[in-house]
């Protein structure tokens, strides 16, 4: 028997002992086991799986053909490979075993062979036909170009691969990374030979304006627009380029306008040419006069022969004049000019302009004959000098040769002499 101190504690223990064995509880205790608790015995635990047991096989992953393939209900060919040295499951297994070298950026031979509604199916001899998408189906797109107006059906042309197999095999191509690199190549090209080259503005922002160059996307500074403001009336006309900047690794190419046309009107220049123009700006050393795009220097010297205080007095910004071409520099593009050698008379420019220009082709005339008769007289004085000196030459071999061979002999001698 068990004092009643210790019958709490016997109860516990019967109550494990009923809960573990299954057996009934002892004489004189009744138990009831709570429908919300769940018992768990520390000794009895879920089975894990043992090593003997087998792993179940993974399911292998069909492709969009083979599942297509699984469900096909209809009519199926007698395949019949008698008489051949293959069976088509010898077939299978070639096919199976042939490694395809198909990775991204690798250039492939292709045909389109079907147009979809976003691009275009192309063969390029991989286990699964290869997709073109219409954004990659070419270098310069119109907007509203769909798939047909860019690749034929039937075309063989080159694809270059951008992306891996997906989950049904099939890769992704472009045409347009291909036309892009060959683009660059071409700029390049064109910009070791620094040729003038013609180009389309197809948009203007803030700065200047955008222009295709071999479908790519050239920036044309609007300081560098020759006699044109980069405004949206200048979209789809064509003008002449040069290249300032190409840089294939950032993809910034920088074009210029007015480089492009002060080379052309470089080559048809001269010095002494006569020259209309528009007065651009008035620094205190002269004046910056724009012709046909570019900029040239009329410096305050060769304004008039006669002294000039004010040249606000003489020019406004604005002002049409005429000038002559003192000297040029064809490679930067830069030009020195004249009024001064318009002028009939010394200080007309300052007197009455209007008349040195109206005058100008004649003046010019008789400056360019003066000018020649100058130069013939330099030319003769120069002759008379170096005929001169070829007479005295002369005579000092005919003085030398009657006495010494050696015209220095003389003078050797008495060196000696005056050493020893």
């Amino acid at each position: 028997g068990c004092t009643k101190a210790d019958r709490p504690e016997t109860m516990k223990l019967a109550a494990a002992a009923v809960l573990l064995l299954g057996a009934a509880p002892a004489a004189g205790y009744a138990f009831v086991r709570p429908s919300t608790t769940r018992l768990h015995s520390t000794v009895v635990e879920a089975e894990a799986p043992t090593a003997t047991e087998p792993a179940v096989a993974a399911v292998p992953q069909l492709t969009r053909f083979d599942r297509l393939k699984a469900q096909y209900k209809g009519p199926r060919a007698e395949v019949n490979d008698a008489g051949l040295d293959f069976s088509y499951a010898d077939f299978d297994d070639a096919v199976a075993n042939c490694e395809y070298a198909f990775n991204r950026n690798d250039v492939v031979k292709g045909t389109v062979v079907q147009h979809d509604v976003s691009g275009a199916i192309v063969d390029i001899g991989a286990k699964a036909s290869a997709f073109l998408p219409t954004q990659e189906a070419a270098l310069i797109q119109v907007q509203g170009d769909d798939i047909s107006n860019l690749v034929d059906v039937g075309a063989e042309m080159e694809f270059q691969i951008i992306s891996e197999e997906d989950e049904n095999g099939q890769l992704l191509v472009s045409v347009k990374r291909i036309q892009y690199k060959a683009a660059w190549d071409r700029v390049v090209a064109r910009q070791t030979d620094d040729e003038v080259f013609d180009a389309e503005i197809i948009a203007v922002n803030r700065g200047g304006a955008i222009c295709s160059v071999e479908g790519l996307r050239a920036f044309l500074p609007g300081s560098h627009l020759a006699g044109m403001m980069p405004t949206e009336e200048i979209i789809g006309s064509k003008i002449p380029l040069k290249f300032l900047e190409v840089d294939q690794e950032n993809n910034k190419l920088v074009v210029s306008n007015r480089r492009a046309v002060v080379e052309q009107q470089m080559a048809d220049l001269s010095r002494g040419d006569i020259i209309n123009g528009m007065v651009k700006a008035l620094k205190p050393y002269g004046a910056f006069v724009e012709v046909g795009g570019m900029s040239g220097l009329l410096h305050i010297s060769q304004i008039s022969y006669d002294r000039i205080d004010d040249l606000e007095k003489v020019f406004q910004p604005g002002q049409q004049v005429k000038c002559m071409i003192i000297d040029h520099d064809k490679v930067n593009g830069r030009i020195a000019l004249s009024t001064k050698t318009l002028e009939p008379e010394p200080g007309d420019m300052l007197k009455d302009p209007d008349m040195v220009f109206e005058k100008a082709e004649a003046t010019a005339a008789r400056y360019h004959e003066r000018m020649e008769a100058e130069r013939k007289a330099r030319e003769e004085a120069a002759r008379d000098i170096v005929l001169g000196l070829g007479d005295s030459l002369d005579d000092l071999a005919d003085d030398s040769g009657e006495g010494s061979a050696d015209p220095l002999g003389d003078v050797s001698d008495s060196l000696d002499s005056l050493l020893s």
